[in-house]
């Protein structure tokens, strides 16, 4: 047997039930033994799996820690643990736990990035729930320059698949996380029309906050078709966007691109440009409180589920040449969630006990 120590003979007694037929080596669970690999050995080849390619993998884990197992036996290996962490997640309460007994309040951010996948590209939604303690409070014009507290606590999961399931799964999370009541659950994302679809289905009583930096993406890019990139005038329009709409109040933000718009009565391209950001804000209209949230010391912005996207789906699943199966690629998703949550430990102190 390999073990994180090294190659290990163990000789242990085999016991049959007479009745059944079935039988085993009773010692193995408490010896850690799960066939050829000890689960130290498991747990080693699923963190480098979920960190690098297979074939790097198996490279580093003989130089690291003088592991040679194949890149082929570290993708079964990973591949095994994947599916288990996606049913454990969604099954044992120890996944919960630790979020559960967290203070903070609790958010909820989603988005998808696209795949490599053997079928072409294809969108993986990932969803995020933290908790995160309130901060000191903040001022508009003091947005950008706070220090917000980091989450204390946070859960991942991911996958390939469609919006309405993935949306099911919301509720599911939020029940098993201890958030029956959503009105306690502050919703933090773009303005893609299938989260907030289903938000309205799955977490309808959840707090919407339309991120302020996508939200201001959208001003930017329409001064820029109202008075060119780089120009000054492009800057000084965008500058009172973000203080009118950093004050959160809808008829002011309508008002301001109102009267953008009557300024270029001669441009239907330049009015164009306001009747998208116009019509990008209005499903919004009560998602922009981002002055009363300042003020609270709470977050405003998405860039948890931004960072979760680069960091636990970008820098793993979408490396240069790799090309998924979709079951593949999900299993790898639940080994890549639990390790960028706070879960990774509970998973494997569950494999050995």
């Amino acid at each position: 047997m390999l073990t994180s120590a090294g190659e290990l003979k163990v000789v242990r007694v085999y016991f049959r039930c007479v009745k059944c037929q079935g039988g085993g080596f009773v010692a193995d669970e408490r010896l850690g033994i799960d066939g050829r690999f000890s689960i130290a050995v498991q747990r080693l080849a699923s963190l480098a799996a979920a960190s690098w390619s297979y074939d790097i993998s198996s490279q580093r884990l003989a130089e690291l820690c003088g592991l040679r197992i194949s890149e082929n036996t570290i993708r079964d290996i990973a591949q095994t643990h994947g599916a288990e962490m996606n049913a454990w997640q969604n099954s044992d309460p120890q996944a919960a736990r630790e979020f559960r007994d967290a203070q903070g309040e609790a958010e909820f951010t989603t988005d998808g990035t696209s795949v490599n996948t053997t079928g072409g590209w294809r969108e993986m939604k990932v969803g995020v729930f933290a908790k995160r303690p309130e901060g000191e409070p903040a001022t508009p014009a003091e947005w950008a320059t706070r220090t917000l507290p980091a989450p204390v606590s946070r859960v991942a999961f991911a996958a390939i698949e469609r919006s309405e399931r993935f949306g099911r799964r919301w509720k599911a999370w939020s029940r098993r996380l201890g958030l029956f009541d959503t009105s306690r659950i502050t919703l933090l994302a773009d303005g893609a029309k299938w989260i907030w679809e289903e938000k309205r289905k799955h977490l309808t009583q959840a707090n919407g906050v339309l991120d302020i930096f996508h939200n201001l993406e959208h001003f930017a890019a329409a001064g820029r078709s109202l008075y060119g990139d780089g120009a000054s005038q492009a800057a000084t329009w965008l500058e009172k966007s973000r203080q009118v709409v950093l004050q959160g109040d809808w008829p002011a933000i309508e008002r301001h691109i109102t009267t953008t718009r009557e300024s270029f009565p001669d441009s239907p391209e330049k009015q164009q440009s306001l009747d998208e950001l116009l019509n990008y804000l209005l499903p919004h209209t009560h998602h922009m409180t981002y002055s009363q949230r300042l003020s609270q010391g709470r977050s405003i912005g998405s860039g948890l589920i931004e960072g979760a996207c680069k960091n636990l789906i970008g820098r793993r699943l979408k490396q240069t040449g790799a090309r998924w199966k979709v079951r593949r690629v999900n299993r790898m998703a639940g080994l890549c969630t639990v390790m960028y949550s706070d879960t990774w430990n509970q998973y494997w102190n569950s494999r050995t006990t």
